[in-house]
């Protein structure tokens, strides 16, 4: 008995080729099955391979907001990178559209996977080298908190210097001011007692005050006989003053003169002028007498420092006045 194959092949023969039509039909629909499975399967591995890239796509995304919040310095890579980012974005959905062509577009797609890797790996260096100065900054500001907290101890501690010096040397001005204040004590004490009770010259606080009409003609500044002569015995307890006060110490003797408030009617324009002629005169006459320029000052106030209220005849003689005293420089 003959084969069912070997029979289909003498019915063939006989000139009926139908079952060897179907045969061929039936082999190359499976062969079309075979690479239509062939192209699922291939479109499912695209599929997830996609669906992997979505998710590291993602990541990246939540990795690049947790470094924008970390540091707002780096904005410019961060926002450099989410360019690159929102392009891949847009290739993904470019190839997502594609899925949907025919499987001649496979190895197109392939080329465009490929080429997503590499932006993928230059994302991964951009982030590592983003990291690397994100570490770099973060060293840079533990360092200038560490110069900081170092310049503010230092400023601390010259604060603390500063405000010790500052007590040293109020309590030497102090001492020196007390000091000065015995030898001023001791000045005066001489000048009383060379002055005495001698008309025209006071003793207000700590100040020899002369009546300048005892030392100058009215509305002039150049010293009388009578006024020399009186200022000479001053100007002798002056230098005996000099060679005893410690040459460290500084002093000087303050000569203030001082006008009535009547406006000048001689060669002076005002009292202002009267009153300084009048201290440099005994100035002058003091150095002539021997003591040291440096310790002498000459000052005028015009009217404008009154001893006495009023106007009247005494009010102003009294107010005209050449003032004597002993001061730090």
């Amino acid at each position: 008995m003959a084969s069912p194959r070997f029979a289909r092949f003498q019915e063939a023969d006989n000139g009926d080729h139908w079952p060897g039509f179907v045969d061929a039909l039936a082999t190359l629909l499976l062969v079309i099955v075979f690479l239509l499975s062939i192209f699922v399967a291939g479109q499912f591995a695209l599929s997830r391979a996609l669906t992997g890239r979505d998710e590291q796509l993602a990541a990246l995304n939540a990795q690049l907001a947790r470094l924008a919040d970390e540091l707002a310095l780096t904005q410019e890579e961060n926002t450099e990178l989410e360019l690159r980012v929102s392009g891949l974005e847009t290739e993904r959905d470019a190839l997502s559209s594609a899925l949907a062509m025919a499987g001649t577009q496979t190895a197109s797609l392939q080329a465009e996977l490929d080429a997503e890797r590499e932006l993928s790996e230059e994302s991964q260096r951009a982030l590592m080298m983003l990291n690397l100065q994100i570490q770099a900054l973060r060293d840079q500001i533990a360092t200038l908190n560490a110069a900081l907290d170092a310049s503010e101890l230092r400023a601390q501690e010259a604060e603390a210097q500063v405000i010790n010096l500052g007590e040293r040397l109020n309590a030497a001005l102090a001492e020196r001011a007390a000091e000065l204040a015995v030898y001023r004590s001791d000045f005066f004490g001489r000048l009383r007692a060379i002055l005495g009770n001698r008309t025209g010259v006071r003793i207000v606080g700590d100040r020899f005050v002369f009546e300048t009409d005892v030392l100058f003609p009215s509305g002039s500044a150049a010293l009388s006989n009578e006024g020399r002569e009186s200022l000479r015995p001053i100007a002798d307890a002056i230098i005996q003053l000099t060679d005893e006060i410690p040459s460290d110490l500084e002093w000087v003797i303050r000569i203030d003169g001082h006008t009535d408030p009547v406006p000048i009617r001689t060669t002076y324009p005002s009292n202002w002028h009267l009153s300084a002629a009048r201290a440099i005169s005994v100035v002058n006459w003091m150095e002539d007498l021997g003591v040291p320029s440096n310790r002498l000052v000459a000052a005028g106030f015009g009217e404008h420092y009154p001893m006495v209220d009023g106007r009247s005849a005494e009010a102003n003689a009294r107010n005209r006045r050449i003032e004597l005293k002993l001061t730090a420089r």
